[in-house]
């Protein structure tokens, strides 16, 4: 499972809409590593060089590992996370993870997200990845 949802929000959701500081605040309790790893990053972005703040650190362990991949895989956390930071995220495996804000470079995403960026990301410890 992705979230743990509370009932109230479960009803809410059932009744009509959610409003994206009311998911987000599921998203940050049900997944405390990935949120810890994106507001790290939203955190450094303002000094950050390059216009972007990426993490290249693994998860500790497989779990971590699950909620970044949720976080990042699901179009509706993924989108209000970019919201509520203000940013964009780019994601090229199981942890690196980076962030770009409306005053990044506009080539730094393009690089970050290319076919060449992503090949020279990979490494053998990342095959299962």
């Amino acid at each position: 499972m992705s979230l743990t949802v509370p009932a109230d929000l479960l009803e809410q959701a059932s009744n009509g809409e959610v409003d994206d500081e009311q998911f987000v605040a599921c998203v940050r309790t049900s997944l405390p590593y990935a949120w810890s790893v994106i507001s790290g990053l939203a955190e450094r972005l303002p000094s950050a060089s390059g216009g972007f703040a990426d993490n290249r650190i693994p998860p500790p362990d497989e779990a971590a590992r699950g909620q970044l991949l949720r976080a990042l895989a699901s179009d509706a956390m993924r989108g209000a996370l970019e919201r509520h930071f203000g940013v964009r995220l780019a994601f090229q495996n199981c942890h690196r993870v980076a962030v770009f804000g409306p005053a990044s470079p506009q080539g730094a995403y393009a690089e970050f997200v290319s076919p060449r960026a992503q090949i020279l990301n990979q490494s053998p410890e990342l095959v299962d990845c």
